[in-house]
């Protein structure tokens, strides 16, 4: 694994960075082997993350903190003091990016913009994410995940139909968000690197949480369709796509095109099944979802949802719905590596993680530590200066 290819890098970014959203951007490009250093303020305790309960790792770390943080670097330096910010500005000359996940009035504040910077360095990229954007009413207000949900529409198109609107079980939008801070600033990296100009990046909570929206959204808007909750999840447009009961639990069936359907049929026994005229096809089965959906918790009642993920597996798209241990444990998980173990030092088994998504030429990207508060000031500082 020493060998992994890292196509970021000797690319330099600077965090300016607290929680989730932000912290997420920059490990996705740290992993990719992007130098990623965490500007913490010491006086604050650093990244907030670090005091994030219930499970603490020695002083100033957590096990929240190191889910967003592998791979980086620390330095403690408060830019606020002219030390501090002349300490910065050395950094930003040989830095490729800097990135903030600020409220979004502060990174005028904090000289944290393009404007701000090109007089230091010209190719300098710039990346802002915040929860409602830059030079709008909202640039100073505070904001979370879960409010975006609320008032994006998410929450209103989850959970059945009959109950309370439901949000997503972990925070999709901070890492949807994360994940396009670093698609925008990686691609305004490379205009940076053919011009010399360098620029801003902005996204935020709110903008993503839309945009997450999709098709029932351009539905909506050109035809005033509403997307209803749909028992066990279903899905607006096709049948059967959705939870069914098995002898004991639940699975995930999506049959989303008509061989799917015959195949489900078929593997099943189920001939009267498919023989039914309200089951026909597409048309028929979404206009009788409700018949449908009795005869498909008949159906998969007859069988366990190991014995239904045997047989249908690879032939009809068919998911057991598992526990979150049960979905780590899951022996697909370990044939693919997408669990890890990384040295920890008050860890002495080592610290229990999820890997890298992302594979370069099949390798998956070998993970690291979070660092310590300040860990690396001696070691950067002293060669900028």
């Amino acid at each position: 694994m020493a060998n992994v290819r890292r196509p970021l890098a000797g690319i330099k970014v600077l965090a300016v960075e607290q929680y989730g959203a932000g912290p997420y951007a920059t490990q996705l490009m740290a992993e990719l082997g992007a130098e990623v250093v965490k500007i913490e303020a010491p006086a604050m305790g650093g990244d907030v993350s670090r005091a994030t309960g219930p499970f603490f790792l020695g002083s100033a770390d957590s096990q929240f903190f190191q889910t967003f943080s592998r791979s980086k670097k620390s330095i403690a330096l408060d830019i606020k003091t002219p030390e501090g910010r002349a300490a910065f500005e050395g950094l930003v000359a040989q830095a490729d990016m800097v990135v903030d996940n600020l409220r979004g009035d502060q990174p005028g504040k904090l000289r944290l913009t393009y404007d701000d910077l090109k007089g230091v360095n010209p190719a300098i990229v710039c990346g802002h994410l915040s929860a409602y954007g830059r030079g709008n009413s909202r640039a100073g207000w505070p904001g979370y995940d879960y409010l975006m949900q609320a008032e994006a529409g998410l929450m209103s198109l989850t959970g059945e139909p009959d109950a309370p609107p439901a949000r997503l079980g972990v925070s999709m939008v901070d890492f949807m968000t994360g994940t396009m801070l670093a698609f925008g600033v990686v691609s305004a990296l490379l205009s940076a690197q053919t011009t010399g100009q360098g620029c801003d990046v902005d996204v935020s909570l709110f903008d993503v949480a839309l945009h997450q929206l999709s098709y029932p959204a351009v539905w909506a808007m050109n035809e005033g369709y509403k997307v209803q909750r749909l028992p066990r999840g279903a899905h607006p447009s096709i049948a059967p796509s959705q939870a069914v009961k098995t002898a004991d639990g639940w699975g995930l069936v999506m049959c989303q095109t008509p061989k799917f359907w015959e195949a489900l049929c078929d593997l099943a026994g189920a001939a009267a099944l498919k023989a039914d005229p309200r089951f026909a096809d597409i048309p028929s089965r979404h206009a009788n979802r409700p018949a449908l959906s009795e005869a498909m918790d008949a159906l998969f009642g007859t069988r366990t949802t190991a014995e239904w993920t045997a047989l249908l597996g690879g032939k009809v798209p068919f998911a057991p719905i598992l526990e979150m241990m049960d979905a780590l444990d899951n022996p697909f998980v370990a044939e693919v590596g997408m669990r890890d173990v990384v040295a920890h030092p008050d860890r002495a088994e080592g610290l229990a993680m999820l890997a890298c998504p992302v594979k370069i030429d099949g390798e998956r990207m070998p993970g690291a530590r979070a660092p310590k508060l300040g860990e690396h000031t001696n070691e950067i500082l002293g060669a900028a200066s």
